[in-house]
């Protein structure tokens, strides 16, 4: 699977619904158990299958010209379980349930998979790109 915008998460764009720069976004971790689905709308379709805590995104961006979002590289700390394949970008309002899934990232970030071995583990966003996804 191709790192992909979730197609709601797309839309709530569009509808104003999520700030990219105001909102909590974060990133989580998550296993191969985990299947990316155009039809997944929030972050209670793929919790069960997260590595470590999910960590807000630090540093965000837009640009107006490309339509671009950045954000500073993010470390989750003393991480174990499961090798990670993939992270996943979602808008936190605090409960699983409401919070909307954004984007699902395996290749634009460096050193995935990863297995966690107990220590830090800091995801760098790809450096042949000036960001980590575009619309």
């Amino acid at each position: 699977m191709a790192s992909a915008l979730y197609p709601k998460g797309k839309k709530k764009f569009l509808d104003k619904a999520i700030a990219m720069t105001t909102d909590d976004i974060q990133c989580a971790m998550v296993t191969a158990s985990y299947t990316y689905s155009t039809a997944h709308e929030f972050w209670s379709s793929a919790s069960a299958n997260v590595v470590g805590t999910p960590t807000s995104l630090a540093g965000k961006s837009t640009t107006v010209e490309d339509a671009t979002f950045d954000a500073n590289d993010v470390t989750f700390n003393s991480v174990s379980g499961s090798q990670v394949t993939a992270l996943i970008l979602f808008y936190n309002t605090g409960v699983a349930g409401t919070s909307p899934l954004i984007a699902y990232i395996d290749s634009a970030a460096s050193g995935l998979p990863v297995t966690p071995n107990g220590g830090n583990i800091t995801v760098s966003w790809q450096a042949t790109s000036p960001y980590i996804f575009k619309l």
